[in-house]
């Protein structure tokens, strides 16, 4: 990599935030990678010190490069810190630099590129269920696992094979579901990227249980990304892209809420006031403000509508395992865990060292597989500790990566998304179809 003196003028890691973090050390015990090496650099302190160094004209080189694309974007550090340092927008302004001014290598940007070029968008996801789910019934996808050979050729490949869910028929949706009894909102739905591909019994459970409880869901057709890989990972004038395109398929409709399920897409949705912040007349401006005021995660809309719907019993124990874009970026946190001991029957485990990503991260385990890897399964030891039957959660990127080091420690848990227990709940299902 040749020496890129400094960051560009275009949005630089903000001076006045970077003087925020006192270094006190209270972000260490919760950042992953600090946890897992115990190198200074890969703290969240520290990556604020990169930051400092490359404002004040030290080179952009391959060191702080690696550093900076080696955090996960947990936002654990945000939750843990006493001085409000705002480490979430120094790490995607930094991020948008490097990605514009770094040199990273071939295979790199070449797995990049392809990654980029599929997850955000549904169409192309959706093309690959066939021959995923093909192969999956021919019992390749084990052959695959069970052989070290595209391991050694990419651990990035490897890994986006056995994160792959079980592919079932998919449910469409309609686009419009009526509310149940009286009607108490109208919300549309986003349907989102991995979630509308492999996870589209989420999607329609999400509407069954909002109908459920007095809302009219609107689900707009052809949606697209909503921008949060692109947003996370610093390609800056894609995400906006995908931010502008969304709110103008969304805005075509008259909506109280806009509800969301994959705690990534909320996290990046309700930021859009930052990601478009260039955006400065005022009639985009107030666009963006209107659409950000409207966005809900699920569990918060049904936790503030409060509950109208019938819950039939589920003798189950759970473990909830808290998406790092929900708990720490949303700061959602008690609304799921009311909605579930709120079911009979039902008891809910807490986890331990619940605050550390259990590393998918997004694009972060197909990027950085091994230590991804290390702490999905630290994730798993504690997840299988609880002694529960379910592991619940509201991340597809969380379910996929917990379930995979479990498999890998030779254990056996249920996985499900919190609106697939509320739904099962409602209507009355027995809890076998949870466990599978």
């Amino acid at each position: 990599m040749s020496l890129i003196t400094g960051f560009d003028e275009h949005n630089p890691p903000d001076p006045s935030l970077l003087s925020d973090c006192v270094h006190c050390g209270f972000c260490l015990t919760t950042c992953p990678t600090y946890v897992l090496w115990g190198e200074e650099m890969d703290s969240p302190r520290g990556r604020i010190h990169l930051m400092k160094n490359v404002t004040e004209g030290a080179p952009l080189d391959d060191t702080v490069v690696g550093h900076i694309d080696a955090c996960l974007g947990c936002m654990a550090c945000v939750t843990a810190c006493p001085s409000g340092v705002q480490y979430d927008r120094l790490l995607e302004q930094t991020r948008a630099q490097v990605e514009r001014k770094a040199h990273r290598s071939r295979s790199n940007n070449a797995l990049r590129g392809a990654v980029f070029k599929l997850f955000p968008y549904p169409k192309r996801l959706k093309a690959l269920r066939g021959p995923l789910r093909a192969g999956q019934r021919l019992g390749l996808d084990r052959a695959i696992a069970k052989s070290v050979l595209l391991e050694r050729i990419s651990p990035s490949l490897a890994m986006l094979q056995s994160l792959t869910p079980e592919l079932t028929k998919p449910e469409r949706l309609p686009e419009r579901i009526p509310a149940k009894g009286t009607k108490r909102a109208t919300v549309a739905m986003l349907t989102g990227c991995v979630q509308d591909a492999f996870f589209s019994g989420v999607n329609a459970a999400t509407a069954r249980v909002l109908a459920a409880e007095g809302c009219d869901v609107v689900v707009p057709p052809n949606q697209g990304c909503c921008g949060a890989l692109s947003s996370h990972s610093g390609r800056e004038p894609e995400a906006q892209n995908f931010a502008r395109a969304l709110i103008d398929t969304f805005e075509q409709h008259d909506v109280d809420y806009i509800v969301v399920n994959s705690a990534g897409c909320g996290s990046a949705m309700k930021e859009y006031e930052f990601l478009l912040a260039d955006d400065t007349t005022h009639e985009a401006d107030e666009r963006v403000k209107r659409f950000r005021a409207k966005v809900r995660d699920v569990s918060e809309l049904l936790a503030d509508l409060g509950p109208v719907a019938t819950y039939h019993p589920l003798p189950i124990t759970v473990a909830y395992h808290d998406a790092c874009h929900l708990g720490h970026a949303q700061g959602i946190r008690n609304q799921p865990r009311e909605l579930l001991r709120a079911v009979p029957e039902l008891t809910v485990k807490e986890i331990k060292d619940a605050s550390i990503c259990c590393g998918s991260a997004g694009i972060y385990n197909v990027l950085n597989p091994e230590p991804a890897k290390q702490l999905g399964d630290a994730k798993a030891a504690n997840v299988i500790a609880t002694g529960a039957q379910l592991l619940v959660t509201a991340n597809p990127g969380c379910i996929m990566q917990i379930a995979l080091g479990v498999e890998r420690a030779g254990g056996r848990i249920g996985t499900a998304h919190i609106v697939t227990v509320l739904d099962h709940s409602q209507r009355g299902l027995p809890t076998d179809g949870l466990l599978k």
